[in-house]
């Protein structure tokens, strides 16, 4: 018989023991309702792929997409995966993303031709041939079998086939390809053209150039009169002569009668020996404007210094268009100025003052420095010197150096609706410059240098904007399409310019940061047309309305 103290004490060493049988029973029964974690193999990305292919096959799509980029995740340089995803999305309509695809596995794989080929055809069809010509380079293609334009354009086919850099039966790169857009653009005929490429059974490429041309007066019937009269609301007419003796040769004019500003221009300009790839360019300008230098143009300013000036100018320049790339130009100017019923003030010096005649040598250098097709995003940047030396009561010199970067960037993959430029310009004058070679910031319809809540003009006399030897000027502005339909097209968006100016002189000169924003309207007729914009100096809250003719 067995004690109560030995039954106790089995009972109190047992418990535990029963706690661990239990457990191991429940964990026995697990084991055979669950495999066990590490009884079957991990699944492979080959596994993955195989599976992603049937179901595409299949019509599958959804499915495929997710077994192809789970098989992605666990091999993540294979690119095999980004290019059927890439095909999978195609299939789905989504090209957007096939393309981000197909980029990211030649980026594993610069050299696959299939995916090259592939992302071609897309940017292809989307209408960017700019990138769709940088990959199929890539691999040999495209073979060009004809080239022709279509309506045949009035301008010599000798000269027009100076303007293309390839030729049929050759393969069109796209160096080519931006060199011909170049020298059509220079020969000043076509205000809107495009270069398409026509896909042939052969696997070849009928090229052809789409353009409308300007001869003669310009256009047809009441196109003419559209053209010569578009300067009508500002007070001036702009006739011209284009594509004479069917050579390309343009002569372009402006004559104004604003009392305050009278002008009269004219340009003349033609083919370098009946080539493409160089440009002559004489021109003529003869001007009498009245000055009223004010610190503002609205507002109490009162006239701080005014004069009458006539100026008369004749140049000639030579430019360059043989690459898509890079660009020079070179001229050499002769001008005579005068100043009549000068109240100078304080404001004005002699050398600004100076009259007499002006010899200047100027020279320009352009180039594109990034280009980016698949993004349809471009940044130029282009280099001026003008040196030049005036007779006067005593002679003097200076020189004026400008740089500048331009962007221009399309965020959609096709169309040109949401356009957005930029531009950074910089320049400064060394040495004395007479008054009409100063810089000057603002809204002016004979000034580069805008800033649209700063007129250039009061009561319609120049100098109410800042003006000086050095500048600064950031431009830029987004054009959104609210109508179009192939002959009108109207674009409106915002806009913000930032710039200073600065002078030796304490008179002249910004003396301060400048910032505008606004936004403006564009009214375009088959290329042609007005803008309107309007301007808030953010400084000091004045605003500021104004209408001018494209340029």
């Amino acid at each position: 018989m067995i004690a109560a103290g030995t039954i106790s004490a089995l009972a109190s060493w047992s418990r535990p023991l029963l706690v661990l049988l239990l457990l191991a029973g429940c964990l026995d029964a697990r084991a055979q309702v669950a495999p066990a974690p590490h009884g079957a193999p991990p699944r492979s990305a080959d596994q993955d792929f195989d599976d992603g292919m049937a179901m595409a096959r299949a019509g599958r799509w959804s499915e495929a997409e997710r077994a192809l980029e789970a098989g992605w995740r666990l091999a993540p340089r294979d690119e095999r995966f980004p290019v059927e995803l890439a095909g999978v999305a195609f299939k789905q309509k989504r090209n957007a993303l096939a393309e981000r695809r197909l980029r990211a596995a030649l980026r594993l794989a610069p050299h696959d031709r299939y995916a090259s080929d592939f992302l071609a055809t897309l940017y292809f069809l989307d209408g960017n041939l700019e990138a769709a010509l940088k990959y199929w380079n890539r691999i040999g293609k495209p073979e060009i079998a004809s080239v022709r334009a279509d309506p045949t354009p009035r301008i010599s086919p000798a000269l027009l086939d100076h303007a293309f850099v390839f030729a049929p039966a050759s393969r069109l790169e796209l160096p080519q390809y931006l060199a011909t857009e170049t020298r059509l653009r220079a020969l000043g005929i076509f205000p809107e053209f495009q270069l398409d490429l026509g896909a042939r059974a052969d696997g070849r490429f009928d090229a052809t150039l789409r353009a409308r041309e300007l001869n003669g007066l310009g256009g047809v019937g009441w196109m003419n009169a559209l053209i010569a009269l578009r300067g009508l609301p500002f007070q001036a007419i702009q006739p011209g002569l284009w594509n004479l003796r069917r050579e390309a040769i343009n002569f372009d004019s402006m004559l104004r009668w604003d009392a305050e500003k009278r002008r009269a221009f004219a340009q003349l300009s033609g083919p370098w020996l009946g080539g493409a790839r160089y440009r002559w360019e004489w021109t003529a300008d003869l001007r009498n404007e009245n000055w009223a230098m004010r610190n503002g143009s609205s507002g109490p300013a009162p006239i701080l210094a005014s004069f009458n000036m006539r100026t008369e100018r004749g140049g000639f320049d030579a430019a360059s268009y043989a690459s898509g790339h890079v660009g020079w130009q070179v001229g050499a100017e002769v001008s005579h100025r005068d100043f009549r019923s000068v109240a100078a003030g304080t404001v004005l010096t002699p050398q600004m003052l100076a009259a007499g005649f002006e010899l200047k040598q100027q020279a320009q250098l352009t180039g594109v420095l990034w280009r980016v097709p698949e993004h349809r995003f471009t940044l130029n940047a282009a280099a001026e010197s003008q040196a030049a030396r005036l007779w006067s009561t005593s002679s003097q010199s200076f020189e004026n150096l400008s740089g500048s970067l331009a962007w221009r960037w399309f965020p959609q993959r096709q169309g040109v609706d949401y356009e957005t430029t930029g531009q950074v310009r910089e320049g400064r004058i060394f040495g004395q410059a007479p008054l009409d070679e100063l810089y000057i910031l603002g809204l002016e319809r004979d000034n580069n240098l805008p800033m649209h809540a700063h007129i250039g003009t009061r009561d319609g006399r120049k100098g109410s904007a800042p003006l000086g030897r050095e500048f600064f000027l950031q431009n830029w502005e987004l054009d959104k399409n609210v109508y179009s339909n192939g002959l009108v097209r109207v674009q409106i968006g915002p806009l913000l310019d930032i710039g200073r100016i600065g002078d030796p002189g304490a008179a002249l000169g910004s003396h301060e940061w400048l910032f505008d924003t606004g936004a403006q309207l564009k009214l375009r007729v088959l290329g042609m047309g007005l803008v309107f914009s309007y301007g808030r100096d953010l400084r000091n809250g004045t605003n500021a309305f104004y209408a001018d003719a494209l340029k």
